[in-house]
């Protein structure tokens, strides 16, 4: 299985790329063939025809297994998420994407921010969406939450994605 995790934080290696590495070797069985961190691409963002970011996306459309993980801001994804994903071509840019939306926040206020802002996303743009992962910032390290979200959806991941 082909696993890339895109990290949709402003700040490199933030517990957001932590926790969506632990979930994508929970899902998968092993670490994350790619982890791409947006912050790195910047302002390559705001035009298009950046090589660099037409890599990623391509990297990304042609993965197997997508964890798209973003802090929560103002109740929804970052930034940064949105740019990226604006590269994809609407209903086909993530077609044969099994695509996990996983969202970190510091309060359970916004739970279902992962439900709202991000899956509906990720699935106009072709993908097959599990249910999102809302994650406490304070708290994910334990891996309790990222085990048992793992137990439930692993055995529909690996069956998704056995056959592309």
């Amino acid at each position: 299985m082909n696993v890339t995790v895109v990290v949709g934080n402003p700040k490199h290696g933030s517990h957001t790329r932590r926790a969506a590495e632990m979930l994508a070797e929970q899902l998968s069985g092993n670490t994350a063939d790619e982890t791409i961190e947006l912050s790195e691409l910047g302002p390559k963002l705001l035009g298009w025809g950046d090589s660099d970011v037409a890599d990623n996306v391509d990297r990304t459309a042609s993965s197997q297994l997508v964890i798209f993980a973003s802090p929560t801001f103002k109740a929804t994804y970052s930034g940064l998420m949105k740019l990226f994903l604006e590269q994809f071509a609407g209903g086909t840019g993530l077609a044969h994407v099994v695509a996990v939306p996983l969202m970190l926040g510091g309060g359970p206020t916004h739970a279902l921010a992962p439900e709202l802002t991000l899956r509906p996303v990720l699935a106009e743009l072709g993908a097959t969406c599990t249910s999102g992962l809302y994650l406490l910032d304070s708290s994910f390290g334990d891996g309790v939450a990222i085990g048992e979200y793992a137990d439930r959806w692993r055995p529909l991941v690996q069956a998704l994605t056995r056959g592309n």
